[in-house]
């Protein structure tokens, strides 16, 4: 008992772990699913920053190159003429240019050092000018090189090697800081960086939403459902949109409602089936008791043989129904099928019949043709069919009420309608009465599954059976079987009042009175 506790813990808490923890519906989301497009929007936001990065700088590269071209462009106009002082032509250039608040112009002499600049003040060189050098080896005389300076700032410098006649200088550079652009970059890059959160964030509370709307349903039905496991049909899920969730919680609620239907037919069919039981049993115990005591009456021994016989039949007949019920559950009935002749077997039905109807004050009228086309089917399992629904006509009627049997061929069809003027069935539960364990009227004898037995019998002769009733007027069961003979046959129909003819060892025969 100590351990069977245990266990029963161990799976509650195994419960609410699925329910809340690591292996949720919602951290496999947010782990996998919101995690991965978390990490391609990172992803992204570095590539469009490197890519905004690589045009600020390219652009700002191609603007002071330009510049130079345009510098570079003057000085070099007057390059061969030895009438011009080179020199001081240069210095005019670098000390009078007017870009010098944007762009530092600087002037490199041969031996590679910086002589004079457009701001006039001594240029900080840091380490060697990469890019004097590599302006000397470029084939067009200019290269570009960014530098961080020691304040933290970082610039970009471009030289332009030129080579006037007689000129001392080798080179022109310039120098522009790169804050500004970094800067640009930098407020592109927030811009960026909140519209990735912003999207991040609608994705997530999406996302949310959508698995809120998902899981809380699915909590919902799980925690119905192990109620449902422990018998408990009443609980009801809320449907709370049309969506396949909303389908879901339907088709939950409907097996929920069919669930406590089939339960409270159970349990009716038991109580029914223990009733059904328990009066044939006591009445086949008192007659035992009574004949075990009884010496010399034999008219009283006859009548106790006869009571004990027929209550022994019908208990065999229940019994019989619900191992073919069993079966069928099972998909074990099996059926013996060869080419009968369905008249003998409808007329062997309502022989049986004859002499309970009359003696309960029924009239049993049977329509039956001269011949008929034969079926392909079982005859013990058709003859179980008639008998049932016969039965139930009877059964379901009162004295002074008709029951009519009738047989015809229609459409290639052998056709049998047994009607009755009884009880009839309400609109209510004519849907229902084919359903294993229903019983209309729990007034009358019955086990409730006789009519889903014939039905699945008839299903299986790959036939019909429908069911057609009004309350206080009557009921009409049709029956339909294929036939086997494709020749059509007269149907010259009689009306027959079958009389039994009996004798001290049973039924003898049949009087049939034709009218």
């Amino acid at each position: 008992m100590r351990r069977q506790k245990s266990v029963g813990v161990d799976i509650s808490l195994k419960r609410e772990k699925n329910k809340y923890g690591r292996h949720s519906i919602t951290r496999h989301w947010a782990v996998n699913n919101l995690g991965m497009v978390f990490a391609v929007l990172i992803i992204i936001e570095i590539l469009l920053v490197l890519a905004v990065r690589s045009y600020y700088y390219s652009s700002a590269r191609q603007y002071v190159t330009a510049e130079m071209n345009i510098v570079t462009t003057a000085v070099m106009q007057n390059a061969d003429n030895p009438n011009v002082n080179h020199n001081s032509e240069i210095r005019s250039v670098v000390e009078g240019y007017e870009e010098k608040d944007k762009i530092e112009l600087m002037a490199v002499k041969t031996d590679g050092s910086v002589d004079i600049t457009s701001s006039g003040f001594s240029p900080e060189i840091e380490g060697a000018m990469t890019d004097y050098e590599s302006a000397k080896k470029a084939v067009g005389g200019t290269a570009a090189q960014i530098y961080r300076l020691s304040t933290g700032e970082k610039v970009l410098a471009v030289t332009s090697v030129i080579s006037p006649r007689g000129c001392e200088y080798e080179a022109l550079r310039m120098v522009a800081s790169m804050k500004g652009v970094d800067h640009q970059i930098f407020i592109v890059f927030l811009i960026i960086t909140l519209v990735v959160v912003f999207i991040a964030l609608l994705m997530f509370f999406s996302g949310m939403f959508f698995i809120r709307s998902i899981v809380y349903p699915v909590i919902q039905i799980g925690e119905i459902a192990r109620q449902f496991a422990k018998g408990d049909f009443s609980k009801r899920i809320e449907k709370t949109s049309e969506d396949e969730v909303g389908e879901l919680c339907d088709s939950i609620n409907y097996m929920a409602e069919e669930l406590s239907n089939t339960e409270a037919m159970k349990n009716e069919f038991i109580s029914s089936v223990s009733h059904e039981l328990r009066t044939p049993l006591t009445a086949i115990k008192g007659w035992s008791e009574t004949l075990i005591n009884m010496h010399g009456d034999e008219e009283t021994f006859r009548k106790g043989m006869r009571v004990i016989t027929s209550e022994t039949e019908r208990l065999s007949q229940m019994v019989e129904e619900l191992l073919d019920f069993s079966r069928i559950q099972d998909n074990r009935l099996t059926l013996q099928k060869d080419t009968i002749d369905i008249l003998a077997e409808l007329g062997e039905t309502v022989l049986i019949y004859q002499e309970r109807a009359r003696a309960l004050g029924i009239t049993l009228n049977y329509y039956e043709p001269e011949m008929l086309p034969f079926v392909y089917g079982d005859k013990n399992r058709l003859r179980q069919v008639f008998i049932n629904i016969v039965d139930n006509a009877i059964k379901y009627s009162d004295s002074g009420d008709t029951v009519s049997v009738e047989a015809y061929e229609q459409n290639n069809e052998i056709c049998i309608s047994v009607s009755d003027t009884g009880m009839g069935i309400s609109k209510e539960d004519l849907p229902k009465v084919k359903t294993k364990f229903f019983k209309a009227n729990h007034t009358r004898r019955g086990s409730g599954i006789g009519l889903a037995v014939a039905d699945e019998i008839i299903q299986r002769h790959d036939g019909t059976l429908s069911i057609n009733s009004e309350q206080g007027v009557g009921t009409t069961v049709m029956i339909t079987l294929p036939c086997i003979d494709q020749k059509k046959k007269p149907d010259n129909q009689a009306t027959v009042n079958v009389e039994l003819i009996s004798s001290d060892d049973g039924i003898d025969g049949i009087a049939a009175q034709t009218d």
